[in-house]
């Protein structure tokens, strides 16, 4: 499982123009799988994120967690995040798990999130035509895959 954790001011992602999830300050969570995800890349994928010390504290440090700061989360899908890049300049999807397998690895992700943060989660729709928009805050991006723990 890979997630892009972007610190925002803002981000909203909109179907057909109109908006179906929306959030102030927070992370934008756009997470990718692969067949061999599991509950347990669910569970320490949302443990990381949720203690991700990514918001400055009193003194402008990276110091304070998205809990601490009572933050927002959107989550959306994107299976582009296993791209790979090795040959050529079109990229393969091969490692991505298929549309119905990610799905489920989605919604199933989503719901340990939702068990384990205390605010309201917003989502994109899986598979459907998404635009997102967002005012990196920082900029902070943060990549992380449960398949390589650094």
């Amino acid at each position: 499982m890979r997630a892009v954790i972007q610190r925002v001011s803002h981000a909203n992602v909109k179907i057909d123009g109109k908006i179906c999830g929306k959030i102030g300050n927070g992370l934008l969570i756009l997470v990718g799988f692969e067949e061999s995800d599991s509950e347990e890349d669910f569970e320490w994928m949302a443990n990381k994120i949720i203690r991700l010390r990514i918001f400055p504290d009193q003194n402008g440090v990276m110091n304070i967690s998205v809990e601490e700061v009572a933050g927002e989360l959107l989550v959306v899908s994107q299976f582009t995040l296993h791209a790979s890049t090795k040959k050529g300049n079109r990229p393969s999807y091969i490692r991505s798990s298929p549309p119905e397998t990610a799905k489920t690895q989605y919604e199933s992700f989503v719901k340990v999130l939702k068990n384990k943060y205390i605010r309201p989660i917003q989502c994109g729709i899986f598979g459907a035509d998404m635009k997102v928009e967002l005012l990196n805050d920082g900029p902070v991006t943060i990549w992380i895959d449960s398949k390589n723990k650094e």
